[in-house]
């Protein structure tokens, strides 16, 4: 695991109207731009509201195409960016050097960062402490379809590695997973999690 480098955020000059709110300091958190439906499109914001951000390298891959011009090699590499403390962002790659490719990655990963609601809504805990999830949630990705399900506090992660680092960077710590399809599609299986994990903000939950 990796601290994300911070941009030197001294010399950004926003260009969208949601960089100059943030820079202002009109807009303080990641809530406040979600709640009045911006959209992210500069990563120094996300370095301004997130500064623990840290991430881990999920997949790499050396990818070949078949052009006009001849085979065309790269890197490809998928990053988790997360502060364990309720964000999640998941970022793509590609270029012919590997760590350019993670560079573009890792902000990619920053202009997709979500809000992942956490609470206990396990029925053999409820603690009512945001350890785990409030309620059962599905991803799905290609033929990859994943469901994350609320575990009592003490659980741990039953997960296999990849999901295991995308919910320990989201601030989740007990939680059971079951996955379907063909999970040796690493980029598949990374969506459908991410995915799970967005819906835990769009979903929301009627109490008598």
């Amino acid at each position: 695991m990796s601290r994300v480098d911070v941009t030197d955020l001294e010399g950004w000059s926003p260009k969208t109207t949601l960089g100059k709110l943030v820079l202002e300091g009109k807009i303080v958190s990641l809530e406040e731009i979600f709640a009045n439906g911006y959209k992210i499109r500069e990563p120094e914001i996300v370095d301004l509201l997130l500064p623990n951000l840290t991430h881990e390298v999920l997949d790499t891959a050396f990818v070949q195409k078949q052009t006009d011009a001849g085979e065309r090699s790269r890197f490809r590499v998928i990053v988790a960016t997360g502060d364990m403390n309720g964000h999640i962002g998941i970022g793509f790659g590609k270029a012919p050097q590997w760590r350019m490719a993670l560079r573009k990655a890792i902000k990619d990963a920053k202009l997709n960062i979500t809000i992942v609601k956490r609470g206990c809504g396990s029925w053999e805990c409820d603690c009512d402490l945001p350890h785990s999830l409030p309620f059962r949630v599905e991803g799905k990705c290609g033929g990859v379809r994943v469901v994350l399900l609320p575990g009592p506090r003490g659980l741990g992660l039953v997960a296999g590695d990849i999901i295991k680092t995308i919910l320990r960077l989201a601030g989740v710590k007990d939680c059971w997973v079951r996955t379907y399809g063909s999970t040796r599609t690493h980029s598949s299986l990374i969506r459908a999690t991410f995915e799970a994990l967005k819906s835990t903000y769009k979903m929301v939950v009627f109490k008598d």
